[in-house]
C-alpha cells in the first residue's frame, strides 16, 4: 500500500505552515516520464487526460515538485503595510521521476481538478509576475514554430527536452527543487473568467528583460492545450502578517487583494472541475467520425468537431450552432483543402497579436465563413478544413491513395446522415492537388457534389485527366458550378526570378482549363481594372483571371481579399452584394480573437 505523504514544514518569522501535497509517495514501479509519453502519444484529449489524472493522483509526479518555495510579496494599502508569503511548486506540473519527467500540459479543468486533490489552486497572473521575480533560475523561453502538432504529445516531448537541456546546464549550482520560471506560460485565474464560460486565461512566458511573451489572454477554449503551457500549482494557504490565511480569501478582501492581484478582488478562484472519472485507456490512434462529437467553440456560436486518422489526416468540422439537431434546410458543406505549408489555425485565421506567424492574416477562411453564414439563409454552411499532417497534399499523396481521398469526404459528408447535403470542393494553393486526386478516383464526379471552387490551385488540372470528367458534370444539372480564380503567376518575381512557366502555373492551366470547355459551354467576357472575367450566361462557370503587369506574388491575396466568398456566391443572387472581389476585406467584423 502506497504510504500518504505530508510535505515540507516551512518556517518564516517564527511561525510554522505546514503545506502539503494531499498525494502518495511516488511507486517505484510508477512509468517515467519518457515511457508515459509514449503511452499517451496517439490518445485523443479525453483519454490523454484521464491517463494525466490517473499519473498524477496516484503520486506519479517528481519527489522535488513537492518541496514548494516562499514566494513574498509586500504592499501598501491605505497607508498600512501588508506583508505576505505564498508556497508554490518549484516548476511545473510534471509526470515521472527526478531524473527523467515530462513537464505535461493540460487543460484549465483537469489542472483544477489535480489542483483540489493537492490542496492547492492556480495562479493569478500578479502570483505569475511575483514568481518570475522570485525564482533563482531563470530560463529563457524557447518557442517552436506554430503548426497543427504544437498540441501534440510529440511536441510536448519536443519542447521538455529544451528546457530539460537548459536546466541541466544550472544543476551544480541550483538542484531539482530550486524555484525555476521564464520557461512556459501559466494557465492562470483571473477575474475575467466571470464572464465568460469553457475559456482559459493564458499568460506569462517572461523573457530575461522580465516582459512576458503572452498577455493576459482568454481568446482559448478550454480544450486548447499547447506545449508552451505549464500548469503552476500554488499552496491553498498563504502567510498574511503573520497568520495563516486562505489564499482565495485574501483574494475576495479588497484589503488584502493587492497582495496578489492586479485585477482587484477576484472571487471565482477556480475552474470549473465538471469532468468524468478517469475513463479506461483504449489503444486507439483516431476515432471514426461516428463516436465524435460536436463541441461548443463559443466564438460566434460555432461548434467544432475534430477527426484525425491513422494516414496522418486532420479535419476540422465547424458549423453554426444553430445547426446542431436541425434538419429543416440543407447543409453546404464545403470541404476545403489547405495550402501548403499552413495549418487549419492558421487557415481559419484571427487577429494578430505580437509575435504571432503571419500566416493567420492571410486566408481568415473563418471569418470569410461567418460572413457567408451571415448572408446564406437558405443553406446551413458548414465547414471542413482539411489538412495533410506534413502540410502538403501533394507530399501525402505521393504516400497515399487517391482513393483515400475519397473516402475521407464520405467519411465528413457521413457526418450529416439523413440531411439533405450539397458538397463544395475548394482549395487554395497546393491543396488543389487533394480535389484533383478525388478528380481521379471517381468517375463519374457525383452528382452530390454541386460546386467546385479553385482558389489559385488548379496547377494538377491535365486535359486528358479532368476535362471529360469535369465537362460531363457540369452537363448533367444546371445546379454544378465551378469557380476558378487564378493571376498572372508567370510574370511574378520571387527574389528577382520567375517560380513557373506560363503553361505550369495556375494562369497557364486556368487558360488550358477554360479552351477545354469553351469546346462545350459558351463563354463571355469582360476586363475590369485588369481582371478578367469569363463567365456563361448564368454565371454558373466562372473564370476570374487577374493581370500581374507589377510582377507581384498575388498569391494569397486573392483569398484575402474575399477570394473564397466569391468562390462560394459566384453564378449565385449573392455575387457581388456587399463585398468585391480583390477589394477591401468585407468580414472584418468577422475575425475573432484567438481560438
Amino acid at each position: 500500500m502506497r504510504a500518504r505523504l505530508q510535505i515540507v514544514l516551512i518556517f518564516i518569522a517564527g511561525s510554522v505552515s505546514a503545506q502539503s501535497f494531499r498525494l502518495p509517495a511516488r511507486d517505484t514501479n510508477a512509468p517515467e516520464g519518457d515511457v508515459f509519453a509514449r503511452s499517451i502519444s496517439q490518445f485523443n484529449l479525453p483519454d490523454r487526460e484521464s491517463a494525466v489524472t490517473r499519473e498524477i493522483l496516484s503520486g506519479n509526479l517528481p519527489p522535488f515538485l513537492r518541496r514548494l518555495c516562499p514566494v513574498t510579496v509586500t504592499n501598501v494599502f491605505k497607508g498600512e503595510t501588508n506583508t505576505a508569503t505564498l508556497f508554490v511548486a518549484p516548476d511545473y506540473l510534471a509526470i515521472g521521476s527526478d531524473e527523467n519527467y515530462l513537464l505535461m500540459p493540460v487543460s484549465p479543468n483537469t489542472a483544477q481538478r489535480i489542483a483540489d486533490q493537492s490542496a492547492c489552486m492556480l495562479p493569478t497572473r500578479k502570483m505569475v509576475d511575483l514568481i518570475y521575480a522570485a525564482a533563482e533560475v531563470k530560463l529563457p523561453p524557447s518557442p517552436i514554430p506554430p503548426s497543427a502538432a504544437m498540441t501534440s504529445v510529440p511536441v510536448f516531448e519536443q519542447h521538455n527536452e529544451m528546457i530539460y537541456t537548459q536546466r541541466s546546464a544550472q544543476l551544480i549550482l541550483h538542484p531539482p527543487g530550486t524555484l525555476v520560471a521564464g520557461h512556459k506560460k501559466d494557465v492562470v485565474i483571473s477575474g475575467r473568467l466571470a464572464g465568460v464560460t469553457n475559456k482559459v486565461a493564458i499568460y506569462g512566458w517572461h523573457q530575461t528583460n522580465g516582459v512576458p511573451i503572452q498577455p493576459l489572454y482568454l481568446g482559448h477554449t478550454e480544450a486548447w492545450v499547447d506545449y508552451s503551457q505549464g500548469i503552476r500549482l500554488v499552496s491553498q494557504t498563504m502567510l498574511v502578517n503573520g497568520r495563516d490565511k486562505p489564499v482565495a480569501e485574501v483574494l475576495a478582501d479588497p484589503k488584502l487583494c493587492g497582495l496578489i492581484s492586479d485585477e482587484g478582488v477576484i472571487t471565482q478562484a477556480r475552474y470549473p472541475t465538471n469532468l468524468p472519472n478517469p475513463s479506461p485507456i483504449t489503444n486507439h490512434i483516431s476515432r471514426p467520425p461516428e463516436s465524435q462529437s460536436f463541441s461548443a467553440n463559443l466564438h460566434f456560436d460555432e461548434m467544432i468537431r475534430e477527426i484525425k486518422t491513422t494516414d496522418e489526416v486532420r479535419i476540422l468540422v465547424n458549423e453554426p450552432a444553430q445547426k446542431s439537431g436541425q434538419t429543416n434546410q440543407p447543409v453546404l458543406l464545403v470541404c476545403y483543402a489547405l495550402p501548403n505549408g499552413n495549418t487549419i489555425e492558421q487557415t481559419i485565421g484571427k487577429q494578430l497579436e505580437p509575435g504571432d506567424d503571419w500566416h493567420y492574416d492571410i486566408q481568415h477562411i473563418g471569418a470569410q465563413a461567418r460572413w457567408l453564414r451571415h448572408e446564406i439563409k437558405d443553406r446551413t454552411v458548414v465547414i471542413a478544413y482539411l489538412e495533410a499532417v506534413t502540410l502538403s497534399w501533394p507530399a501525402w499523396r505521393k504516400k497515399y491513395s487517391d482513393q483515400r481521398i475519397v473516402e475521407l469526404i464520405t467519411e465528413v459528408r457521413g457526418i450529416f446522415p439523413g440531411e439533405t447535403t450539397e458538397l463544395v470542393l475548394a482549395s487554395h494553393s497546393g491543396g488543389g492537388s487533394l480535389v484533383f486526386g478525388y478528380l481521379n478516383a471517381v468517375d463519374p464526379i457525383p452528382a452530390e457534389v454541386k460546386r467546385i471552387a479553385f482558389l489559385d490551385s488548379d496547377y494538377g488540372y491535365e486535359t486528358k485527366n479532368h476535362a471529360d470528367k469535369i465537362r460531363s458534370w457540369l452537363a448533367t444539372s444546371a445546379d454544378h458550378q465551378l469557380c476558378v480564380l487564378a493571376y498572372q503567376d508567370y510574370l511574378a518575381r520571387l527574389n528577382g526570378r520567375t517560380f513557373v512557366s506560363e503553361t505550369g502555373g495556375t494562369w497557364g492551366r486556368s487558360r488550358a482549363m477554360l479552351e477545354d470547355l469553351s469546346a462545350q459551354f459558351t463563354f463571355t467576357s469582360r476586363t475590369n481594372g485588369g481582371l478578367e472575367v469569363y463567365a456563361t450566361p448564368a454565371g454558373r462557370i466562372e473564370f476570374l483571371l487577374q493581370e500581374d503587369p507589377e510582377r507581384k506574388i498575388l498569391h494569397t491575396l486573392q483569398v484575402e481579399r474575399n477570394g473564397f466568398i466569391q468562390a462560394l456566391v459566384s453564378g449565385t443572387a449573392h455575387e457581388g452584394k456587399g463585398y468585391e472581389y480583390l477589394g477591401e476585406r468585407a468580414y472584418t467584423n468577422w475575425i475573432r480573437n484567438g481560438y
